[in-house]
C-alpha cells in the first residue's frame, strides 16, 4: 500500500453510480433533474451551441428559476461560442445566474487559451452528473436512426462525494473572469496524487486538472497503467497524449498486458487531430498494443479501466488539454460501475475495427502523407507549449 499523501480530494465511501448511455437516455434524464430540483441547479459546461436541445434546457432552467430554485450556469466563454444572445438573454430574464468562463479579448494573449472543459451538473447539492456531454444537438437530439450523432456517457453520482464536485465547482465559479495561470487555493496542488484503497462498492474519488497546476488525472492514470495487473482499456475521441502517457501504455502492452485503446474512425469533429496522433499507432501496435475504430458513429467517450479502477469524465488525456484546459473525472473502485463500464467497451470493441500492424504498414501513400503532415503540425504545438 502506497503511503497516504495529502490530495485535493480523497476517497469517498458510500457513493451511488449510474452510467447512462448516449443523449437518447442522458438528456430526458437531465431535464427529470431539473423539474424535479427544489433549492438549486449548477451547471458547469464547455460546449453549448443553440439548437432544439437548448430550446428545451433553457425553458426547463427558466422555470426552476421562477418557480424559487437558486439556478447558477457557467459555460466557457469559447465553447458556448454558438449559444446565441437570445437565449442567453432569456436565462437571465428568468432569474438564471449565467457567467462565462474567461471572456476572450483581444489583449488576452494565450492567457484566451485558458478553457473550462469540465461537464458538471449538480442538483440541489445531492446528484453529480459527470460526462464528456455538451449542450448540442448532436448530443442530446436523436435522429433518424433513434440514436444521437455523437456517441456519449454520463455518470450519476450520489453520496457525501458530491460534497467534492460542488466545492470543485465553486472554485470555477469564483474564477470564472480570469483563467487560473497559478495555484489560486488549496485545491490546486501540483503533481498530489492519492492512495489506491482496495476495491469495493461505494468507492470513489473526485480528480481534476486546472491546466499546469494539477496534473493529478494524468498522474492517476499514468500510475495505474504501470502497475496494472491484467487490462488497460482506453476511450478517447482525440489520441494525442503526452509522451508520459504513451510510454506507459507501451510498457504495460509489452508486459503482457492486455492493453486496448479505442479511438473514432471515420466520423469526427477533428480529422486532422485524429491522423496528429496517428504518428504513434506504428509504435504502439508493435509493442501490442491493439487499436479499435469505432464505425457507427463519432465516439466521444473519454474513459479508462485498469484492472478494477475506472475513470471517466471531461479528460481527453492530449497534452493541449492537460497543459491549458480545466478538466474533472469522476473516479471509482467500485465493482458494480467496473463491470457496467467493462460491457459497454466490450460492446463498444464489437462495433470497431480493428487495426492491424501488417495492414497498418502498408496504408497507402496519400494517408501517409496526411499523418506525416499533422505530425508535424503537432511538434509544433508542443513546442509553443514548451514555451508557456
Amino acid at each position: 500500500m502506497q503511503e497516504r499523501q495529502k490530495t485535493p480530494f480523497d476517497w469517498q465511501q458510500d457513493c451511488q453510480f449510474e452510467l447512462l448511455i448516449d443523449g437518447t437516455q442522458f438528456f430526458p434524464r437531465i431535464l427529470q433533474y431539473i423539474a424535479d430540483a427544489q433549492r438549486s441547479i449548477d451547471i458547469e459546461m464547455y460546449l453549448v451551441t443553440s439548437g432544439a436541445a437548448t430550446q428545451q434546457l433553457v425553458a426547463a432552467l427558466g422555470a426552476a428559476a421562477q418557480r424559487g430554485v437558486a439556478v447558477r450556469c457557467l459555460f466557457d466563454a469559447n465553447g458556448s461560442g454558438g449559444f446565441i444572445a437570445a437565449e442567453r438573454e432569456t436565462l437571465r430574464e428568468s432569474g438564471v445566474e449565467l457567467r462565462l468562463y474567461n471572456p476572450i479579448t483581444w489583449f488576452g494573449g494565450v492567457g484566451n487559451l485558458h478553457r473550462d472543459h469540465r461537464k458538471l451538473l449538480l442538483f440541489d447539492q445531492g446528484i453529480a452528473c459527470v460526462g464528456g456531454l455538451g449542450f448540442t444537438d448532436a448530443f442530446c437530439i436523436e435522429d433518424e436512426n433513434q440514436q444521437t450523432p455523437w456517441h456519449e456517457q454520463l455518470l450519476v453520482v450520489r453520496g457525501e462525494i458530491v460534497a467534492d464536485w460542488q466545492r470543485l465547482f465553486e472554485q470555477s465559479w469564483r474564477q470564472a473572469n480570469r483563467p487560473q495561470r497559478k495555484v489560486l487555493d488549496s485545491l490546486a496542488h501540483k503533481h498530489a496524487t492519492a492512495a489506491l484503497p482496495e476495491p469495493r462498492p461505494g468507492l470513489g474519488r473526485v480528480v481534476y486538472s486546472a491546466s499546469r497546476n494539477n496534473r493529478d488525472l494524468l498522474l492517476s492514470l499514468v500510475n495505474r497503467i504501470r502497475h496494472a495487473q491484467t487490462r488497460v482499456w482506453l476511450s478517447t475521441p482525440y489520441f494525442v497524449p503526452p509522451r508520459a502517457l504513451r510510454i506507459a501504455l507501451i510498457h504495460a502492452a509489452r508486459r503482457g498486458i492486455d492493453v486496448r485503446l479505442q479511438v473514432c474512425g471515420n466520423f469526427t469533429d477533428l480529422p486532422g487531430v485524429r491522423y496528429a496522433g496517428q504518428i504513434y499507432y506504428a509504435d504502439l501496435l508493435r509493442a501490442g498494443v491493439r487499436i479499435f475504430e469505432y464505425q457507427p458513429r463519432f465516439s466521444h467517450l473519454k474513459s479508462a479501466l485498469v484492472d478494477q479502477w475506472v475513470t471517466l469524465g471531461s479528460c481527453n488525456f492530449d497534452h493541449w488539454t492537460l497543459h491549458w484546459n480545466l478538466e474533472a473525472n469522476q473516479s471509482a473502485l467500485d465493482p458494480a460501475l467496473v463491470e457496467t463500464v467493462q460491457h459497454c467497451f466490450e460492446q463498444d470493441f464489437s462495433q470497431s475495427t480493428e487495426l492491424k500492424r501488417q495492414a497498418w504498414l502498408q496504408l497507402p501513400m496519400h494517408y501517409r502523407l496526411e499523418i506525416w503532415f499533422w505530425g508535424r503540425v503537432k511538434r509544433l504545438a508542443d513546442l509553443f507549449l514548451s514555451f508557456y
